[in-house]
């Protein structure tokens, strides 16, 4: 799925377009004992409650493609009878309205979601009469090509809100409020089937997680029985340990300068595009060949690509790039320069020893106070 695809159906959690047709959740505590359970025609909701639902829906279609957001296949095994795509299928075609699935769903989650705190298991099922589209891109209302249906699960910490004080209008007193139980922003959820192609595709999903690490891999292993991506983090540390292994003594400042601004152009060139930049084995290794890297150092980068990372392995550009500020740093000192102003600064031998020059002929501060560059002799 591509961003393009998962802001058409955030449109779907609005009152104008509203697709949701039953709701279910169950709320457990830090025990692991349910609490309380909800089984609802969405539409037979109070309106404010739904538009908070809705707050809640959207946020688990946000965040970027390859860092909170990830499109995930299911393994062939896993589709067969007993598999957990299979079993998610049987819950999407029963539309939510066969209590004993849905208490295997909650189940299930309970024994492979690690969480030490309450949480809440929104899970909803809906029906997306898929508009035809024009060759000008622009929707179609009246011609419909087919319906979408799908779940969506939202797994939402509960947490007792802050102490404190009140007014209380009726008494027209200041008094210590009652804390209540708020259910926060969803740290977790999938929607499946995937919508790919602004098509039904019941071969993949789509995983959501709030802080970018896939922490969660009981869940992501044994629940949904998918491969688990490297995580945003762990592919710039990979991407990282890949160029340095690559280069090994020819690691120097301007080969990765050239790296970085090579990325952020691609990343420029193609930021209109609904799809992520991807790179995979060859990709990175034109990157680098285009960056300068000898073919030297690239004889053996296929072997070293594997042992590194993996065969199947690729990187979202997004995520091993620094498109804001670029970081250089020493022991005692950081430097953080903007992608745009990388000519600033310059690397210099003087007397044997190796210096990070700055261009300082703009105003500079220490401290918040105005300085001016002390005057002398340019260098010989």
């Amino acid at each position: 799925m591509n961003k393009k695809e998962l802001s058409e159906l955030k449109k779907l959690f609005t009152p104008a377009h509203c697709a949701v047709t039953r709701i279910c959740g169950c709320y457990v505590d830090a025990e692991k004992n349910v609490k309380t359970k909800l089984k609802e025609a969405f539409l037979s909701l109070e309106e404010e409650e739904m538009f908070k639902y809705f707050k809640i829906f959207r946020s688990t279609l946000s965040g970027t493609i390859g860092k909170n957001l990830f499109n995930m296949e299911f393994p062939l095994e896993q589709e067969q009878e007993g598999g957990t795509q299979e079993f998610l299928l049987r819950l999407r075609n029963s539309q939510l309205k066969d209590e004993e699935l849905i208490d295997t769903f909650y189940q299930k989650v309970m024994e492979d979601y690690l969480y030490p705190e309450n949480y809440y298991i929104i899970l909803i099922h809906g029906a997306y009469d898929v508009p035809g589209r024009a060759s000008d891109q622009l929707d179609i209302e009246d011609a419909s090509d087919y319906v979408y249906e799908f779940l969506l699960c939202s797994i939402c910490p509960v947490k007792l809100d802050k102490p404190g004080l009140c007014y209380n209008v009726s008494s027209n007193t200041i008094e210590n409020r009652v804390q209540d139980w708020i259910v926060e922003a969803p740290e977790t959820g999938f929607l499946f089937p995937a919508f790919n192609d602004r098509n039904t595709d019941i071969h993949s999903l789509m995983y959501f997680t709030k802080n970018g690490e896939l922490s969660q891999s009981e869940f992501l292993d044994h629940f949904l029985g998918c491969h688990i991506p490297l995580s945003a983090k762990s592919q710039k540390e990979t991407f990282q340990t890949l160029i340095e292994e690559t280069l090994d003594r020819s690691c120097d400042f301007s080969t990765v300068m050239n790296i970085q601004e090579n990325l952020n152009e691609l990343i420029e060139e193609r930021k209109e595009d609904p799809e992520p930049v991807v790179l995979d084995k060859q990709e990175v290794k034109r990157l680098l060949a285009n960056s300068g890297v000898s073919d030297e150092r690239l004889e053996d980068f296929d072997t070293l690509y594997e042992n590194v990372a993996d065969e199947k392995t690729s990187f979202m550009a997004s995520n091993v790039a620094s498109t804001r500020s670029y970081e250089i740093k020493t022991p005692d000192v950081v430097i953080k320069v903007s992608p745009e102003k990388a000519q600033l600064i310059e690397t210099r031998i003087i007397d044997g020893i190796p210096y990070i020059l700055i261009e300082a002929a703009d105003e500079v501060e220490i401290n918040g106070i105005v300085v001016r560059p002390a005057s002398g002799q340019p260098e010989a």
